[in-house]
């Protein structure tokens, strides 16, 4: 069988592979899915690779499959590992954390002001692959950020270094990186005024850096053997979705319950009586991962915080027992109902952590209402996507709750009558994310199919 595009989303646990044809055509047509457990750890995800599209072909009856080109998308490996380096927390680390977050990586030390010794230690034990400093305005602070280049390029690391700081520093940093083991990408400042969020060069530097690295990860030295095209982290590659999806449908949040982690995406500007009152700015496409709300990896722990008690009365009955037999992806009725419950308060919680609110202060004046974090206001739509929301019997129930979050009134979220909810019923959200790099209106057409939207 011959295809115009395979995709593959290359997963921590699982490696599938989506069919794409005629993406040239008014219609464009996914043609099926295959996937198989990711062989990372066997020292070379082409094998599992190969097993999805194996998988594939035995499902759609094909002899084998051809493809004109493959690109993929990855979070295995660990992922896009990164670390953060800026002046203040509140402004330049927060900036440069954006960028990061939204290019799809997993942040595993943000540091603000000059770095101790014992951050340069975490530093190296981490072995990021990638590192981005940041720090003062243009024409501002410059201390803070040559210094901690100075830091970070005595330990000599062969790790790519991004630097999106202070403008006056660029060339003495270029310097600084001339003999360095690993590369210096310099970009436009993330933060180079007061309240003002830059984040698209980083985040689109850090998708570079990242395919152009991916394939020295562990058991991934092999993918450019298969994969012809771009690769870029998985979670960015859905954010690239929601900004697709946002040009068809307006604001809107997707949400991904995973095993481990449950990513919220968010594309809006808000409201301009909220941006009145805002403390600081917010980021038009922003995404926030919560490393410690997952349905598989993470159910035990989610359980301790929700009290077993309470989970008990949740779900009817003792989850103790379904716990010694529980599998990352269900198979009984017991499972199911647990999975669910663990999915509604992973997506809720971490729906709310993303959500801003109001904050109070009273002084001579009397009290002023304040807001502080994204604002979701003007958000219309809720998108499910990844396994669990798009895949557990119970999916459009917990959807349904979610839309009643704001009920209290203390949130920066819409009112439950005006949200609409979208589903990824194919479950290839991602796989469209990259494809629209390379075919825009063949991935708008896809998606609009796949969500039902005109």
């Amino acid at each position: 069988m011959k295809v115009d595009v395979l995709v593959a989303e290359i997963g921590s646990t699982t490696t599938v592979v989506n069919a794409f044809h005629g993406l040239n055509d008014p219609c464009p047509q996914f043609l099926g899915q295959g996937q198989a457990p990711t062989s990372v750890l066997q020292g070379d995800v082409c094998v599992g690779l190969q097993g999805a599209i194996d998988d594939l072909c035995r499902k759609n009856g094909w002899e084998d499959v051809q493809y004109d080109a493959m690109l993929a998308t990855s979070s295995a490996a660990g992922g896009l590992r990164m670390t953060v380096h800026g002046l203040v927390y509140d402004m330049t680390v927060r900036a440069a954390k954006e960028a990061a977050l939204g290019a799809g990586a997993n942040l595993h030390q943000i540091t603000a002001g000059i770095m101790q010794e014992e951050d340069l230690e975490d530093l190296q034990d981490l072995n990021p692959n990638l590192i981005l400093i940041a720090g003062g305005t243009d024409y501002g602070e410059r201390h803070t950020a040559l210094e901690n280049a100075k830091l970070i390029r005595a330990l000599n690391l062969n790790v790519p270094v991004i630097y999106a700081g202070n403008v006056q520093n660029q060339t003495r940093i270029q310097k600084l990186f001339a003999d360095a083991p690993a590369e210096l990408y310099v970009v436009e400042n993330v933060y180079p005024r007061l309240d003002d969020l830059n984040i698209e060069p980083a985040r689109k530097v850090i998708h570079d850096v990242f395919e152009k690295h991916i394939i020295h990860a562990p058991g991934m030295e092999r993918v450019r053997t298969m994969v012809t095209g771009a690769i870029i982290p998985t979670p960015g590659a859905v954010m690239e979705c929601a900004r697709l999806l946002y040009e068809l449908v307006g604001d809107l949040v997707v949400l991904d319950v995973g095993g481990a982690t449950t990513d919220i995406h968010s594309v809006t500007e808000g409201s301009e009586e909220i941006a009145s009152i805002q403390l600081s700015p917010e980021p038009m496409a922003k995404r926030t991962v919560e490393g410690d709300l997952g349905v598989f990896v993470n159910a035990r722990n989610m359980a301790k915080q929700i009290g077993m008690y309470n989970l008990e009365k949740e779900i009817g009955q003792d989850p103790t027992p379904i716990f010694e037999h529980y599998k990352a992806i269900p198979d009984t009725p017991e499972q199911f109902k647990l999975t669910e419950a663990l999915a509604w308060h992973a997506a809720s919680d971490a729906l709310e952590r993303h959500c801003g609110r109001f904050r109070y202060t009273y002084g001579s004046n009397g009290r002023q209402t304040f807001a502080e974090g994204k604002d979701l206001t003007k958000v219309r739509y809720l998108v499910a996507t990844g396994g669990a929301l798009t895949r557990l019997p119970g999916r459009a129930a917990i959807m349904d709750r979610l839309r009643h979050l704001n009920d209290g009134g203390k949130l920066l979220f819409p009112k439950a009558e005006s949200i609409k909810l979208l589903e990824d019923k194919n479950y290839y959200m991602a796989s469209l994310g990259v494809l629209s790099l390379y075919h825009k209106e063949a991935a708008i057409a896809l998606l609009k199919q796949d969500l039902g939207v005109e």
